[in-house]
C-alpha cells in the first residue's frame, strides 16, 4: 500500500494526495518564474553586447522548428511582402 492510499479522504478526495500535487505545481511555477527572470537577464546581456534581441528571439524560435517548416514560413513571408509591394 502506498502512502497515498493510507491518507484520509474528504468528500471522496484524498486530501494528502491533492495537497502534494498542488505543492509540486507551486514549486515548479516558482522555478519557472526564476527561469523566466534568468532568460530576461540573458536577453538584457545580449542587448548590452550589441545584439538585436528580436533577431535573437527569432533565431531561438527557428531552432525549435523543422527546416521544412522554416522554409515554408520564409517563403510565405516573401510572398506576403511582395503582395504588399515591399
Amino acid at each position: 500500500m502506498t502512502e497515498f492510499e493510507k491518507t484520509p479522504e474528504v468528500g471522496g478526495i484524498a486530501a494528502d494526495r491533492l495537497r502534494s500535487i498542488i505543492e509540486r505545481i507551486e514549486r515548479l511555477e516558482e522555478e519557472r518564474k526564476g527561469l523566466a527572470n534568468d532568460i530576461k537577464d540573458i536577453y538584457a546581456e545580449a542587448k548590452s553586447a550589441g545584439f538585436d534581441v528580436p533577431v535573437v528571439r527569432r533565431i531561438i524560435s527557428a531552432r525549435k522548428k523543422e527546416p521544412s517548416e522554416i522554409e515554408e514560413q520564409e517563403t510565405l513571408f516573401d510572398i506576403y511582402r511582395r503582395a504588399l509591394g515591399m
